[in-house]
Parts: C-alpha cells; structure tokens; sequence
C-alpha cells in the first residue's frame, strides 16, 4: 500500500472542504447550518424546513411555530366541516395542517414561490392533498375567491388594507381570525376614551364586531418579529350599515385629525373649510340649489355642531353612534365630504 505524505493529507482534507463548500442548497433538501445538528427527514420538530436563503423579513415572513397557538386561532374560527376557508400567508403550513383537519377545504394566497412549493410539498400524498389550493402571488393585487371563515398569520405591512379589503368583501364571510402586530391590534379593538382610539376603530367598527383574541409572544415565530403579536376576530355586520364610507372615513379623518381637541377647533382649520366649501357649492351646483349671497361655509359648519351639541365634544370620546348621527345633520345641512 504507498504511503501518504503529511503534505498530501493536507492537501486533500483542503480539497475535500472546498467542495463541501460550493454544494448547493435546495429547497427540496433541509438546509443544515454548519454547526448544527441536521434536521429530521422532512423538516424540523415544528414542521417547517429550513431554506439555503433565510426568510424574508420584508415580505414578513415570521413563520408561526407553536402548535398551541395555531390551534388556539383554529378554535376561535368554530369551524365546520363545510367550511372554505381563506388562508393569507400560510408559510411552510404549520397553521393551514390545523385547519386542513377540521374545514372541507383551503385556498392559501402565498406570494413566496418558494414557500408556497414547501407547502405543496408538505401535503403531497397525503390525505390532505385534495383540500388545499394554493394561489400564489400578492392577495393585495387579486380578487378574493369565495370563503366563510378568513385565518392569517398577516404580514405586518399589510395589515390595513387587508382588513379592509376583507370587510368590504362580497358575499360577506362568517368570520376572520386574524394574527396582527399588538399595537395594530389594540387599535382595532380600542373604545372611545381608550388611548390607541382613533380613526382605524371606528372605520373597523361601523362595519364589523371586532374583539380580542389573545396575545402572542415574539419567541413563538421564527424567526422572531421586532414587536409583540396579537389575534383578533372580525365578525362583519350582517347587513353592514347603509353608509357611503367614503363620506363616512371624510368626516372621521377631519374629526381625529387632532383626536384631543374640539370638534369645533378640529373643523376650523383653513384647509379643512376650504375643501367643504368647494364640495358644498358643488353639491348644490349639481342639484339646482342656490348660494346664498355672503355665504360663509364656517357659519354653516359651526352652526350644525352647536345645533347638534357636539361642538365641544372631543373625537377620542365619541362612539359610532354620535359620528353616525353628526353625518346624518351636515347632509341635511347638504355638507358632504368628498
């Protein structure tokens, strides 16, 4: 047998290590860190594999991976056999196999091919298959499919217009369990006098029930969030209220646009007064009404809340109720907002 010198040992442990080096990663395979023990065939203990490229913060992508929370938001939903359920964000699928056990069927918007090819993966010759639809690309860019029941794990930066998107959504769904920032959260669920009360709540509020669900610690996502999480459940009125939202968010905005003053000092801003004086005349230009001579559009303004009694009243204290009726007099008084 010849023998082997202590430089060529050397020199091929170097060779052998630059190999190791340069060997590609796929999705398809575990990715194991150098230093770590490797992963279990299929994925880690929580059910999710490990990519060569890290997840994508910007895309906000923290993959929830405490069984116990994800089956705590799958009993909130109350399910039922029959149920189409509306997954955003579904990741590497540790929630959508909780709720795959329990609805009839799952149609998961995912906008990372990549994660959306894990999934697929996940459920390939199981018993699950046949249940799952995966949609990929940006929900924020597509019509929603029908659904009853809406569970997400939100990506943060999308995190109001989807709840909009999914309020003013038709036919009306029975429910959404929604994962949101805490702070994002507090605010949908805040009552007048609350300090996170603003017009988020209001705007939420009008159409839909919105209530606490639980709160979720950073260290329950991988990889970690920089805040606090919370969940939530939308339940939308059904009918929803006979309101132009557009007026409706015109006369909130103005309303909280300094939540902490009058209403009356709130409205007497120059900007504010000159975009309801032009709507004003237009309005009436529309509609054969006349403008009377010297007409002042702050008379006309000042004199509905005085009228109403909330020319003193503060928006961080008023509920629906009063903003609805407040709406009601400036239209009669044929003030609109947009």
């Amino acid at each position: 047998m010849p023998k082997i010198t202590t430089q060529q040992l050397r020199k091929r442990t170097q060779a052998s290590a630059a190999t190791a080096a340069i060997k590609p990663q796929t999705i398809g395979a575990p990715y194991v860190k150098h230093g770590s023990k490797p992963a279990t065939k299929g994925g880690s203990a929580d059910g999710s594999r490990h990519f060569g490229p890290m997840f994508n913060k910007d895309l906000g992508q923290h993959i929830l991976i405490n069984p116990l929370v994800s089956q705590g938001i799958v009993d909130k939903a109350h399910l039922k056999q029959t149920d189409t359920v509306l997954e955003v964000g579904p990741g590497t699928g540790n929630l959508t196999i909780k709720i795959l056990e329990q609805a009839k069927k799952v149609i998961a918007c995912e906008a990372d091919v990549r994660l959306a090819a894990e999934l697929t993966k996940r459920v390939q010759g199981g018993p699950f298959q046949h249940k799952l639809e995966i949609l990929h690309g940006d929900v924020m860019k597509r019509d929603l499919p029908f659904f009853d029941v809406c569970i997400s794990n939100t990506p943060y930066q999308i995190s109001s217009p989807l709840t909009f998107k999914l309020i003013f959504h038709r036919p009306i769904f029975r429910c959404a369990v929604l994962m949101f920032q805490r702070e994002f959260a507090m605010r949908l669920v805040a009552r007048p006098g609350d300090s996170l009360y603003g017009r988020l709540s209001v705007n939420c509020q009008l159409y839909s029930k919105v209530t606490h669900v639980m709160k979720v610690g950073k260290n329950n996502f991988k990889p970690p969030p920089n805040v606090e999480s919370s969940v939530v459940k939308i339940e939308p009125l059904n009918p929803p209220p006979p309101v132009d939202f557009e007026e409706w968010d015109g006369l909130v905005r103005i309303a909280f646009s300094r939540k902490q003053k009058t209403l009356a000092a709130s409205f007497k801003n120059t900007a504010t007064m000159q975009m309801l004086d032009e709507n004003y005349r237009t309005y009436c230009a529309s509609n054969d009404l006349m403008v009377e001579d010297g007409f002042q559009i702050k008379d006309k303004i000042l004199g509905v809340l005085e009228q109403m009694g909330y020319s003193d009243a503060r928006a961080s204290k008023l509920d629906i109720h009063d903003f609805l009726k407040l709406l009601s007099a400036f239209h009669d008084a044929n003030v609109h907002f947009c």
